[in-house]
């Protein structure tokens, strides 16, 4: 019994497998609604963002020293009205403007970089002070002097814009098989089959072993910072197509998400330790769990107290597998 029970436990694939079979189930049989095909789909393309954010969340806690990133939210908020006034009101073609909003992004991914790897500042810090000043300048941005000093979201793209976030093929949405696929299968890549990749676990698992071995901690510190800035981009270009609108408030609250999607896929805390596969079951169960709540008709309130019983209930399947490890 002690040897089934490791397995489960032991193996975060397997054991993510298990729990996304039991919920989908359980969601089946008590949520009326939820397996309908139409729905199913859906869920996948409400996924899209929430897992980018997930995956650049992965990267910079697999990078230790502490590493997390809790201004992704405020810089799709802030991208996403970028790419908005840049396409509603100033007039840019659709493709400058997504330029833009991903020069955007990285920029805002590499000052908190400069600030973590350089400047040697925590990285709850700095990523606070980000989350606060990237959702100010989104706010600041979503002003149009014709209607008044309050912050406006932005909705008048040309058609040719919804085409990434509102497109299927074959009843999937585009935006899962050309951009989500795409994307993680790049970053498996590159974390177990690169150098960049076995230096950046190395980095996380020890920081002074790897200095010692000639890494570079610093520069693999920023990369990981600003490739969160990134996908934090690539998310903001598909949730602003996928809704059809731009707003300064459009991130407010992914975060959390994307830390407990992180965790949960088997992303030690402590860094050095996870992988791409576990992130990517942790997005299936965390967007199955808040779709069977949404269509149950549980309130907010109690989608946010399961989402955080999930992320302390992961943190402490973490520690316990150290400690077994240990033993």
């Amino acid at each position: 019994m002690r040897n089934i029970w490791d397995t489960i436990i032991g193996n975060r694939m397997f054991f993510l497998s298990l729990l996304f079979v039991i919920l989908f189930v359980v969601l089946s049989l008590t949520v009326p609604g939820f397996l309908n095909l139409y729905n199913l789909t859906n869920m996948t393309q409400y996924g899209v963002e929430l897992g980018l954010l997930a995956l650049a969340e992965a990267l910079v806690i697999l990078s230790g020293g502490g590493g997390i990133d809790l201004s992704v939210g405020s810089m799709m908020s802030l991208v996403a009205i970028v790419i908005g006034v840049f396409i509603g009101r100033v007039g840019l073609s659709p493709s400058l403007a997504i330029v833009f909003g991903m020069l955007t992004g990285l920029a805002a991914g590499l000052f908190n970089g400069l600030l973590v790897s350089v400047g040697k500042i925590l990285p709850l810090i700095v990523t606070l002070a980000g989350m606060y000043i990237y959702r100010s300048l989104a706010l600041i941005i979503a002003v149009d002097p014709q209607f008044g000093p309050n912050p406006m979201p932005v909705s008048n793209f040309p058609k040719s814009f919804y085409f990434i976030g509102q497109h299927r093929i074959g009843g999937i949405p585009f935006q899962v098989l050309f951009i989500f696929v795409p994307v993680l299968l790049i970053l498996h890549f590159l974390l177990s089959r690169t150098a960049w990749g076995r230096k950046l676990y190395g980095v996380g698992s020890n920081e002074t072993a790897a200095m010692f071995s000639g890494i570079e901690v610093s520069k693999v510190r920023l990369t990981v910072y600003a490739l969160s800035g990134l996908l934090s981009a690539l998310a903001a270009w598909v949730i602003t197509s996928r809704i059809a609108s731009a707003r300064p408030d459009i991130g407010t609250g992914y975060e959390l998400q994307a830390i407990t999607i992180a965790v949960l896929g088997g992303i030690s805390i402590q860094g050095g330790e996870g992988t791409v596969g576990g992130v990517l079951l942790s997005v299936a169960i965390i967007t199955m769990l808040n779709n069977g709540l949404q269509l149950a008709g549980i309130h907010q309130i109690w989608q946010l107290g399961a989402l955080g019983l999930v992320l302390i209930g992961s943190v402490l399947l973490n520690q316990f597998l150290i400690r077994r490890r240990k033993i």
